[in-house]
């Protein structure tokens, strides 16, 4: 079973972030990074199944030169390789164009099973693996807390709304995106970061994938972002004054036509 794992780099949670004068994005200069958590468990799942079927566990991931630190602690926990997708100035937050280029790479692969994060950390919009699975055109579910190999296919639970869960059968190849908390993370061990030094890592340019800069550039896909900032804190304060029935009816008016809370 070839396995492969999408993994992104994420500013530790912590971080203090300071938004572009232009409000395009945020410095990303001096802000330390770590590996997105759910594509942790993303990885730790692909290991698992690994080592009880056999098979190759392989990163895939994008971005600066900062990111092959996210690769080489994959390797050390285990993966077998990597494709990193170099491109110093893809800085793209948009899930489509995400979905798109990670699609280029994964084709020529031919994997049985590709498992993402259920959603990153730092922007969080929960839709580039779901995006990605109908790129590759690919069965998929996503929230999964579990998963069983079948002799034709895969079982795994999902988690549902208000405590419940759902179990449902798919073909392979498929994709899934695995949520946070599904297994225990393993460390690297000092065997496997020496062995991680040993294993192939391959650079792919936007060429390689049959893409251009047009291809990732902003509002590509049709979504474009027109700004980011820190939302401002206001206060206001009305006092309805009255007769109570008045005032009631002065409540629930503004309640509906102006808070719109029902």
């Amino acid at each position: 079973m070839k396995i492969i794992v999408c993994m992104k780099q994420v500013p530790v949670k912590d971080s203090l972030l300071k938004i572009k004068d232009d409000n395009s994005w945020v410095h990303e200069d001096e802000l330390n990074y770590e590996i997105n958590e759910s594509d942790h468990y993303a990885l730790e799942t692909a290991l698992r199944l690994k080592e009880a079927h056999g098979g190759e566990v392989v990163i895939l991931t994008m971005g600066p030169e900062r990111v092959k630190e996210a690769i080489k602690q994959g390797l050390a926990k285990g993966a077998d390789r990597a494709l990193y997708i170099n491109n110093a100035d893809f800085t793209s937050i948009d899930p489509m164009t995400n979905a798109k280029v990670l699609a280029a790479a994964i084709s020529p692969e031919t994997p049985d099973l590709v498992l993402a994060g259920l959603q990153t950390d730092d922007n969080g919009s929960g839709q580039t693996g779901v995006i990605l699975a109908e790129n590759l055109g690919l069965p998929h579910t996503s929230i999964v807390m579990e998963i069983e190999k079948l002799d034709n296919g895969i079982k795994v639970k999902r988690e549902l709304e208000s405590g419940w869960f759902q179990w449902i059968e798919l073909p392979l190849p498929a994709l899934l995106t695995i949520q946070s908390g599904i297994n225990q993370i393993r460390y690297a061990t000092i065997k496997g970061i020496m062995m991680a030094k040993k294993k192939e890592v391959k650079e792919l340019a936007l060429s390689d994938l049959g893409l251009s800069g047009a291809d990732v550039a902003a509002g590509s896909t049709g979504l474009d972002f027109q700004k980011v900032y820190v939302p401002e804190k206001t206060k206001q304060a009305l006092i309805l004054e009255g007769d109570p029935k008045d005032v009631a009816e002065q409540l629930a008016d503004k309640l509906k036509n102006e808070a719109k809370v029902f």
